[in-house]
Order: structure tokens, then sequence, then C-alpha cells
């Protein structure tokens, strides 16, 4: 499967979590997917939400409208829907959000402006939420490994 981070590998092979290129694809088409809704999906639903593209406003669109109806016919119910940022922060490569400069801290690691530029954007948008203050962040220092950031 295309862009699955090695430090999601616990779960790639059932993909019993929702893994970040999907998590980076919903922030984008502006839904959210719950833990609940994932687990009701069979692996081939869930890895076509991996393959789907969601790059362009086209692809963005019809990803949204794809979900949209997908979870409606899984759950009887319309996905909850997230504001869509216009420039969200793993888009702007030249500010690192404060917070996941603390959280880099923590590990005794910084990030320089430089290696932050050099990630791509799902890599950002993985190291901005492994860092999110009541998340998990049990994978973030692997992340920053697997970025070669430390």
């Amino acid at each position: 499967m295309s862009n699955l981070f090695e430090f999601e590998t616990e779960f790639v092979d059932n993909l019993r979590c929702i893994p970040m290129q999907v998590r980076y694809k919903l922030d984008t088409c502006g839904i959210k997917l719950r833990l609940s809704e994932w687990n009701q999906m069979n692996l081939a639903e869930r890895t076509a939400l991996v393959e789907l593209p969601c790059l362009t406003a086209i692809e963005i669109q019809s990803y949204q409208e794809y979900l949209q109806k997908f979870i409606l016919e899984l759950t009887g119910k319309p996905p909850a829907q997230l504001p869509i940022e216009s420039l969200p922060p793993w888009m702007d490569a030249t500010t690192i959000p404060p917070s996941l400069q603390e959280k880099a801290q923590e590990i005794d690691v910084t990030i320089t402006l430089q290696q932050w530029f050099a990630l791509t954007p799902l890599q950002r948008f993985a190291l901005i939420k492994l860092s999110r203050s009541g998340h998990e962040n049990k994978n973030f220092a692997a992340a920053m490994a697997e970025f070669n950031l430390f």
C-alpha cells in the first residue's frame, strides 16, 4: 500500500487503525471518520480509502463524495464534517508549529527549518498529529527517526 509509514507497521497488515495517509485525506476533504466507522469496514474497503487519490481539487471532491456516500450506506448516518483550513500547518513549509518543536524538545531534538522544508506534506501532517496534546504520542519518536530528524 502506498504512503504507509514504517511507524505504522504494527497495524498495517489488517489496517485496524486509520493510517496517517487516510487521516491526511480526511482532513483535506473535511470528513470526520470515527474509528468505530472504520472498524465496520472490511479490509478491501479500508484499502480503497488508502489507495484512492486525494490531491487535486477534483480528486478531493471525489474522495469527499465517495466517503460521504459510503459512510451513509455503512452506518445509516452522514459522516461528521470537519472545517477545511485554507493553509493547514503541514502545507506551510516555512513555519514549524511551536507545539511540534516543544514535543521534539521533549526527546532532545530541535527541528531546523531546512529539515521541515525537506519533509513532504504527509510527513509534516504525521508529525503535527503525533505531537498534539491529548494524543497517544507513542509513535512520535519513531516518526522522527523515520524522517531522519535525529
